[in-house]
């Protein structure tokens, strides 16, 4: 009895450590698309997303600690309009030739419970590093339904300032406020 006991307990502290372990999830390409939206001279919210997104998303549930890092190529953003596209691209904008990619890495996660409520952290475009302070309005963590894996997925928005970026023309007609949500879904691998 005291050797089935002892073993267990043995058991029990080896295995601990595991079942705490931080989880890393690796960006799910086709179901992650950060969107943006802004005033097109008051006449209209205009909707447009990124079509590209690859990175990792570290989750400690049991600590309630987080770390995000995600790479969006900024070529392959997509308002609509292939014409439109290309004026996106420009120097004026994303300047894609020069920075084909916008990065996102936290510095810190809040929970509220077992959620993450909010996501702080470094955003660089065209070069520019700037803080931003993303609100977690959706988050589900859970065995995915069709790959057998742990997944989990998150929606998140901020706004930021164009001008912050060096892509502010046009503004204030064109709104220089834009908003950022963030559809994220990932897997561990």
């Amino acid at each position: 009895m005291k050797k089935t006991f002892l073993t267990a307990l043995l058991a029990a502290v080896v295995a601990a450590p595991a079942f705490a372990a931080p989880a890393v999830y690796t960006v799910d390409d086709k179901h992650t698309f950060p969107r943006f939206s802004y005033s097109h001279f008051g006449f209209s919210t205009q909707l447009s997303r990124f079509n590209k997104t690859t990175g990792t998303v570290t989750l400690d549930a049991a600590n309630r600690t987080g770390e995000v890092d995600v790479t969006i190529d900024t070529t392959s953003v997509d308002t609509g309009s292939e014409l439109f596209d290309g004026h996106i691209q420009g120097a004026d904008f994303l300047d894609t030739a020069n920075h084909p990619t916008a990065t996102f890495k936290s510095t810190k996660v809040t929970f509220n419970g077992d959620m993450p409520a909010t996501i702080e952290g470094n955003l660089t475009l065209k070069g520019i590093t700037r803080p931003v302070t993303l609100t977690v309005t959706s988050f589900k963590a859970m065995p995915h339904p069709m790959v057998k894996k742990p997944a989990l997925g998150a929606n998140a928005t901020t706004v930021i300032k164009r001008s912050d970026f060096n892509a502010g023309k046009y503004a204030p007609n064109v709104g220089d406020e834009v908003t950022l949500d963030i559809a994220i879904e990932a897997i561990q691998m």
